[in-house]
């Protein structure tokens, strides 16, 4: 029996988020909304989805001594993710710096602080966790060398998902134990690099099946997701909505997927699943405070 359906291990930020009517050119200065702070971060934003759907959750991640760190942990708590694995770090809570436009779309750029700290002895330390846990999700926003040691850490009982975000090479060592890699077009190409082959996400999900993954996920927007192993190809459809902001909905749709997993669901279950609650979460603004309960999803 598992205490956790989930253990995230990544990062949480503190999301500082201005609206503007488009985003700046080089060089350029533009007027945007006020700002406001929200809790997120990849991992933070995946632990608070996965616990909204009714997944037994809980985050290893590093925060600071400050009153970002704070405001993650209070959400986190809110959202009813056990914390016991959130460490607190001498340097400042890491920050994401997101504009978002009126078609909701955003562009990000993060600043990792006690992120970058979160070292492969933290992971190490907290083997007691990975034993009490079904599946594993991670991301990139933490250094690679942990990503690396989380590997090593699973038990033959883990299933481990990653997002590779944000997408760099990866060894052959992670690849090899992803079930699945979930991964959009921008990442797709970056981790194919010179083997990309065409605009199709059927190519890259066989080429990047091919480099070691048990399974691969495409996500594509309002058009769904592609599913990719060795029993073949499928695409899975999403629920057509209106797009109010799409910051963290990728995080959401990876945190469904995992959590539908460690249910027994087959990946085309767990991802049609993923795309109705990615596509909840981007009718309406902000990344943890859009994301949806089960029964929303339901009636969605």
């Amino acid at each position: 029996m598992y205490d956790y359906d989930l253990l995230v291990v990544g990062s949480a930020n503190a999301d500082l988020v201005i609206g503007v009517r488009r985003r700046p050119a080089a060089g350029e200065t533009v007027l945007g909304s006020d700002l406001a702070v929200h809790p997120g971060g990849k991992g933070a934003n995946q632990a608070v989805a996965a616990a909204r759907l009714g997944a037994r959750t809980a985050l290893l991640a590093k925060v600071g001594d400050d009153d970002h760190g704070r405001l993650l942990l209070a959400a986190q708590r809110a959202a009813g993710v056990d914390t016991v694995g959130v460490l607190v770090s001498d340097v400042p809570t890491g920050v994401a710096l997101i504009t978002v436009d009126p078609s909701g779309d955003n562009s990000i750029v993060v600043s990792p602080g006690a992120n970058g700290r979160l070292t492969p002895g933290d992971v190490r330390a907290a083997s007691s966790l990975f034993h009490a846990s079904r599946v594993v999700s991670v991301m990139l926003e933490i250094p690679l060398e942990t990503v690396v040691e989380v590997v090593r850490s699973l038990t033959p009982d883990n299933r481990f998902v990653l997002n590779p975000s944000p997408p760099r090479p990866l060894p052959r060592e992670v690849l090899d134990a992803c079930d699945p890699l979930i991964v959009n077009e921008h990442e797709a190409k970056v981790l194919l690099g010179a083997s990309a082959v065409g605009d199709r996400p059927e190519d890259w999900a066989r080429i990047l099946l091919a480099k070691g993954p048990r399974s691969v996920v495409v996500t594509l927007g309002a058009e769904g997701a592609l599913v990719a192993s060795k029993d073949g190809v499928a695409r899975v459809p999403s629920v057509p909505v209106r797009a109010v902001d799409t910051t963290g909905a990728g995080d959401a749709f990876t945190a469904a997927l995992a959590h539908r997993l460690g249910t027994g669901a087959t990946l085309a279950e767990a991802a049609a699943y993923a795309a109705r609650v990615g596509a909840a979460a981007v009718t309406k603004a902000g990344a943890q405070e859009s994301y949806p309960t089960a029964e929303e999803v339901q009636a969605l």
